[in-house]
């Protein structure tokens, strides 16, 4: 039993507190902080009793972070903060001797851009330093990843094809809002597309190419072909993988919002002078955006993530579908917060328990594909995120 610190009070933030507090033969002591300490109070009062303590940091500010660690002193920092921040966080476990997990790669606030190059150049240090940093602990990335490896463990001999496919089927109630912090979530969905084939990237425009898929108990949505970090990861450890795509679902209204918000400028991440100072358009546009992690409470209707795959066993060629689906009013139920919030915060939660019972400790930095993906699948079902398997399916892509 030791401690634990969370970085991060927005809706991700709040399902980890409650998920780690549902284990307290595991995490005995835990901390929630953030820029803001009023929001971490607000979380750790709704989680009850006297289980979290809560304090204040910069999170953009290594020696903040330092000095916070070596105070409180936790066996790993889950860092559900914002993705600008994770190589601070990431200095600062280094200084101060605490291992690492997160669920979004490093993103330079300067340009949208998904890479790991950044994250992956620690690794020779938290080697060195006798650490372990646990990259993409969310869902997608995160769950996508164990369930490949998954399928690469137990089903196939080789895998060639992967999809992985996110829908998001709720109604939240509101013209237009994102499920997570909508600046990150804009900078994501209006980047080009760009998938893996035959050993190189092809690029696309922005929701260029789409298609109608059919998502369990949801039926048929039109399924959007974009870009998303886990495929760097994936073709780098499953170098069999002779394509690799990811696609998303948009409604039509969502998208009509999306073409508004670019046209008008309101996307942009270069600076302009408003009345004597510098603003970003995005980071306006966020001020006066929903804020995801209120909508839980009148959020009806599903989420369906999971991984279509194509490849050989035993000579033979096989498909398999492995996915789970996620009810936004049940996760608002158990946590306060919407499904999106809740399939990224309970995997972070496992990832850090694995880490801490010693079933997922190596020194150095990893995606989640990298370790051993049968106690995960355990414990997605014990935790709220059950999942399913079909075997040679019409897999659609």
């Amino acid at each position: 039993m030791e401690r634990i610190l969370i970085i991060g009070a927005g809706g991700v933030g709040t399902v980890v507190a409650h998920k780690v507090a549902q284990v307290p033969a595991v995490f005995d002591d835990i901390m929630l902080a953030s820029r803001t300490r009023a929001k971490c109070e607000a979380i750790a009062a709704a989680v009850g009793g006297t289980k979290i303590k809560t304090a204040q940091v910069d999170a953009d500010d290594v020696q903040q972070l330092v000095a916070l660690f070596k105070s409180f002193r936790p066996a790993i920092v889950i860092n559900v903060a914002l993705p600008y921040q994770d190589l601070t966080i990431m200095d600062a476990c280094l200084e101060a001797g605490v291992n690492y997990l997160d669920t979004a790669n490093y993103e330079p606030p300067e340009v949208a851009r998904f890479e790991y190059s950044w994250q992956w150049a620690y690794h020779d240090r938290f080697k060195r330093a006798g650490l372990t940093a646990i990259l993409g602990c969310g869902f997608d990335p995160g769950v996508t990843g164990v369930f490949t490896a998954y399928a690469a463990k137990h089903h196939f001999d080789e895998i060639h094809y992967l999809d992985i496919v996110d829908c998001n089927a709720g109604d939240h109630g509101k013209p237009f809002a994102t499920n997570f912090n909508p600046e990150i979530n804009i900078r994501e969905v209006t980047q080009k597309g760009k998938y893996w084939e035959q050993g190189k990237w092809v690029e696309t425009e922005p929701h260029e190419i789409h298609r109608p898929l059919t998502y369990p108990e949801i039926g048929l949505r039109e399924s959007y072909l974009i870009y998303h970090e886990e495929l760097e990861s994936l073709v780098k450890h499953f170098p069999s993988l002779r394509r690799a795509r990811f696609w998303m679902t948009f409604g039509q209204e969502y998208l009509t919002h999306l073409r508004v918000i670019q046209n008008i400028g309101m996307a942009s991440i270069t600076p302009i002078l408003y009345e004597g100072r510098e603003i970003i358009p995005l980071q306006f546009l966020k001020a006066v955006l929903p804020d995801p992690g209120e909508l839980g409470e009148h959020y009806s209707g599903k989420t369906s993530i999971g991984c279509r795959i194509k490849g050989v066993k035993n000579r033979r060629e096989k498909t398999y579908y492995v996915y789970n689906n996620c009810t936004h009013q049940d996760a608002y139920r158990e946590t306060g917060a919407q499904g999106v919030s809740y399939t990224t915060g309970v995997p972070a939660m496992i990832g850090a328990m694995l880490f801490m019972i010693g079933q997922w400790q190596k020194s150095g930095v990893f995606n989640v594909e990298e370790f051993d993906p049968d106690p995960f699948m355990e414990q997605l079902n014990l935790h709220g995120l059950p999942w399913h398997e079909l075997h040679d399916v019409d897999l659609e892509v």
